[in-house]
Parts: C-alpha cells; sequence; structure tokens
C-alpha cells in the first residue's frame, strides 16, 4: 500500500491511475486517507526530519523561482468582465 501511495505523489497522477501492481486503488486510498486522518504520516515525517537534521543531511535554504510556478486560468480570484449585461447596460446609457 505505501508504494502505491507512494507512486502516485511521484508521479502526480489520479488515483484511479495507480497501476494495478500496488492492488486496487480504492484500497490504496483508504489506506492514506486513514494514514492521514490519524496523524501517522505527520509523525512519520517529523521522526524522518529529526533524524536527518540531526545527521547534519538537511540544507534548509529555500529558493522560490516564480517563473516556474503555473497557475491555472481560472486559479484567480478577480472578476472578469466578459460582456454580457455590463455591456448592454453601457450601449443602453449611451444611446439615452
Amino acid at each position: 500500500m505505501i508504494g502505491g501511495i507512494i507512486y502516485r505523489y511521484r508521479c502526480g497522477i489520479a488515483w484511479r491511475d495507480v497501476p494495478e501492481v500496488f492492488g486496487p486503488w480504492q484500497t490504496i486510498w483508504t489506506w492514506h486517507r486513514r494514514l492521514a486522518g490519524d496523524g501517522t504520516w505527520e509523525r512519520i515525517l517529523q521522526r524522518l526530519l529529526a533524524r536527518a537534521d540531526a545527521a547534519g543531511i538537511i540544507d534548509w535554504a529555500v529558493s522560490v523561482d516564480s517563473t516556474i510556478v503555473r497557475a491555472h486560468q481560472h486559479a484567480t480570484n478577480t472578476t472578469r468582465h466578459t460582456g454580457g449585461s455590463v455591456e448592454l447596460h453601457e450601449s443602453f446609457d449611451r444611446a439615452a
């Protein structure tokens, strides 16, 4: 199950696309939800980070380059006027 969960996140695929070699995708998803819900993943991460930090193998420097960050065209929350009723009101005002 863990191999299927890791594969899914590493490849960035949908749960339904996890290869059958890992078992039914529904079972993999269920295990992931259970482990996430009871905090198991968080505990694993904290222990791994603590061991890696103690061994000095973590570089805590972070660099973000916004030129490679992509957003979907609908990701914005700004209003976009596409015509429609706004255009009709403007046309009516100009005609009067």
